[in-house]
């Protein structure tokens, strides 16, 4: 127990004169009447104290001498006889208590129970797993910056199923301090295991580039879309042939292929095609998709020069595997072409004539007719189609789940 003294009886009866501190005789001290001893005021206010105060006073360690550098009784700036002054059982090795502590008497920094808890469930990868499906894909991307721990769990492919990356061509390359142009790493999208790509404004080197770089791109990539591209028929045909799992293909705006690059590179791996605003697609190159594509399940076809004749180059075997045609703005395709493909593709469940102009009631008779297993019509924009045209539909196809009439100009409540 510490005996508490008045301020009265604390007033040390020796006085200080130009840092000289000079104890009476009848103080003890441990070192005789005659010692005169010169230090720093800390030792002098201690040496001033009554002999009923206790020579150390024991203080908790301030926070903020932590990261202060650490100095010993024994270093320079004290001596080993102030040690003494202190108290004849104070170890001259050890730090003064109440002034700096050494590290190994720091006591380690816990946290209280509720704020380690919440830690615990942040880190926690079973509960992440769960909680992450909540969130869009655009939120993940930001979560996934959070910590180490939260891009471990969502890098998992199983977070990014279904979505496509969409890279520009000015974004696939860093500029280097000498000028030069490096391409970017992919490395982090092959983590996620994207295995489909929408790729705009690319080249056939950008293509090449894109092939080499990235580690899926060889078995992995099931789709890929080219959108406003330079792709020739070389760089078509490099591309089909070195992505040997790509099953998807849609080509829109890209000018600088021929049927005859379609002639030479499509294969029969393909099972959906998408064909739009690609001005050299004419007859000849649905012909090449009929006879090179035999597992075809899916064809989507944006072309102004396709007449009626290309309807009839589809084959037996397409007849049983090609569940979806979706023709948009052929201008040139009349009824005529409807009696061709009816007959050519007898097993179509989504019909798409959405802007050809030139079908007539007659060309919807043929469809409800022949196409019994439709579930899905489209026939938007198509100006000559009248109500006797919904008759012919609510007659014969009993499947349709799905309608589009969307700019049907004669249709009358």
């Amino acid at each position: 127990m510490l005996n508490m003294s008045t301020p009265s009886e604390l007033k040390s009866p020796c006085m200080t004169r130009n840092g000289i501190v000079k104890l009476p005789p009848s103080q003890p001290n441990g070192l005789g009447s005659a010692s005169i001893t010169k230090g720093t005021p800390a030792v002098k206010n201690r040496l001033c104290q009554s002999s009923s105060v206790p020579s150390i006073l024991p203080q908790a360690p301030s926070p903020h001498t932590y990261h202060h550098h650490h100095h010993h009784v024994d270093g320079p700036g004290m001596t080993n006889s102030a040690a003494s002054l202190l108290g004849s059982n104070l170890d001259p090795g050890l730090p003064l208590m109440g002034m700096k502590p050494s590290l190994h008497q720091i006591p380690p920094l816990t946290l209280p129970k509720p704020l380690l808890l919440e830690r615990q469930l942040v880190l926690d990868e079973k509960l992440l797993n769960r909680l992450l499906w909540y969130f869009t894909t655009a939120e993940k991307c930001v979560l996934a910056q959070v910590c180490k721990t939260w891009r471990k769990v969502l890098y998992q492919p199983k977070f990014w199923e279904g979505v496509t990356p969409i890279l520009h061509a000015k974004e696939m390359y860093t500029l280097l301090p000498n000028g030069e142009k490096e391409f970017v790493s992919l490395q982090a999208f092959a983590l996620r295991g994207f295995q489909s790509f929408c790729l705009v404004g690319v080249s056939d080197l950008d293509i090449c580039e894109f092939i080499d770089n990235y580690p899926l791109s060889k078995k992995g990539v099931r789709s890929v879309s080219l959108k406003r591209s330079t792709i020739t028929d070389a760089g078509l045909e490099v591309m089909l042939e070195q992505m040997q799992g790509l099953m998807h293909l849609e080509l829109s705006g890209c000018n600088d292929f021929t049927e005859a690059g379609l002639w030479s590179s499509l294969n029969a791996r393909l099972t959906s095609l998408s064909v739009s605003d690609c001005i050299n697609v004419a007859d000849d190159a649905i012909a090449a998709i009929s006879q090179l594509l035999p597992n075809l399940s899916e064809l989507s076809l944006q072309a102004y020069h396709v007449t009626d004749t290309a309807m009839a180059y589809f084959t037996a075997k397409q007849g049983y595997t090609t569940h979806t045609l979706r023709l948009h703005s052929c201008w040139e395709i009349t009824n005529h072409g409807v009696v061709n493909m009816v007959h050519s593709l007898p097993n179509l469940t989504a019909l798409s004539l959405s802007g050809c102009s030139k079908i007539t009631d007659d060309g919807v008779e043929l469809v409800a007719e022949n196409l019994r297993k439709l579930r899905s019509l489209d026939l938007s924009w198509c100006p000559r189609i009248t109500d006797m045209a919904l008759e012919y539909i609510a007659c014969d196809l009993h499947k349709l789940e799905e309608l589009v009439l969307d700019r049907y100009v004669y249709l009358w409540s």
